[in-house]
């Protein structure tokens, strides 16, 4: 069901909100920096391109019908490639047929491809750039706030594989990113908690006064649009010193999977029926539990941000995780090594870091336990 937030944002709300966000971030790459531009106006600067590139637009089919007098008449120039947001089309299996659209339609090396949507959208279009003609330029209108928070900035794209999930991808930054949190007033609200799922992640990373803090205006984050804007931005602050010191992955920004691996298990096992963000905010909450049974952290840490957690997962809560599917696909997970699982986990002083954990008896045990203490938590 889609919701409008737009009446429980007043205009005192959206006014106040202008002082608190930056006009714009700049994120360094190996490609040189590239910005984060925040705006008001919906869809700003979209259909632009006098002194620059000409633009082909892959864009949300969904979001077609939702801003139709922006959008549609994009999606009838000719220059529009319209894909269904789901995990399914953003498989390597559906390439081809972009790659086809984008031939017939003309596309150069020399245009720029520009991304309106979400993840989705957003992983498909840095694939096709990375890959097309040896590498394009590309833009992104994150729609989403999982996007806006959290995936818009960091150049990689991830890539499904048979029923491998995330096993394909590249490191390809956009040239610029332009973020409206207006576009976020047709959001559900599981859309909304999802994006706030990675929120909720990047400020535990940050320490346990961040965590805190977040969680005390957890509710406002649904209500306030000052307060989610604020949130969104010191997140992508926070995620933006660990992928400028670890852009390709290989070190310190490995701690930004953390809740990943369980949640990409969790989507898998209930076929996708779970939101990213959502069995992400899930994802988390094991990942806190199994700490405590491995003996590494404090259950004070486990009670102290479950709350928060449970409350992101909202109905979610009591979904049915099937056992065996989630166990297949989570020893599928790309990041594993030999035979043990390599996983994000707080330690002792709820930091969390990278740890080799042996896929065995004891191990799938703490699965099954939380599993089981989460249908408890829903009655």
């Amino acid at each position: 069901m889609v919701m409008s937030r737009a009446k429980a944002w007043s205009l005192m709300e959206v006014i106040l909100s202008l002082d608190v966000v930056l006009e714009k971030l700049e994120i360094q790459s190996h490609r040189g920096p590239y910005s984060v531009v925040f705006c008001d106006e919906l869809f700003e600067g979209l259909t632009g391109s006098v002194g620059g590139p000409a633009r082909f637009y892959i864009l949300d089919k969904r979001l077609v019908e939702l801003y139709p007098n922006v959008l549609r008449p994009i999606a009838e120039s000719g220059r529009a490639l319209l894909i269904e947001a789901n995990e399914q089309n953003k498989s390597l299996e559906c390439f081809p047929a972009y790659v086809e659209r984008l031939v017939a339609g003309g596309f150069r090396r020399d245009q720029r491809l520009v991304a309106v949507g979400g993840g989705v959208i957003q992983d498909i279009t840095c694939f096709l750039a990375s890959t097309m003609m040896r590498g394009v330029e590309w833009e992104f209108f994150p729609t989403t706030l999982l996007a806006q928070a959290d995936s818009c900035i960091g150049s990689k794209s991830s890539i499904n594989c048979g029923d491998v999930k995330n096993i394909l991808g590249t490191f390809l930054p956009p040239v610029q990113i332009t973020i409206s949190t207006a576009v976020l007033g047709t959001l559900s609200e599981n859309d909304m908690r999802s994006g706030i799922g990675e929120m909720l992640k990047v400020h535990i990373i940050d320490g346990p006064d961040s965590f805190d803090a977040i969680s005390r205006d957890l509710k406002k984050l649904l209500q306030e649009q000052a307060v989610l804007r604020r949130y969104l931005v010191r997140s992508l602050e926070i995620k933006q010193r660990f992928i400028e010191a670890d852009e390709f992955d290989k070190g310190v920004r490995n701690v930004m999977n953390y809740g990943h691996s369980f949640g990409h298990a969790i989507e898998s096992a209930t076929n996708f029926a779970v939101p990213h963000g959502i069995a992400v905010t899930l994802g988390m909450d094991l990942a806190n539990y199994t700490s405590v049974r491995l003996g590494r952290m404090d259950g004070k840490h486990l009670d102290r941000m479950r709350p928060a957690l449970r409350a992101n997962a909202g109905e979610f809560v009591g979904v049915d995780i099937p056992v065996e599917p989630f166990f297949r696909a989570i020893g599928k997970d790309k990041k594993n090594v030999a035979s043990r699982l390599a996983l994000i986990l707080p330690n002792a002083s709820a930091r969390v870091e990278k740890v080799l954990v042996d896929f065995d008896d004891v191990f799938r045990g703490i699965c099954i336990d939380y599993f089981t203490d989460l249908r408890r938590g829903a009655q």
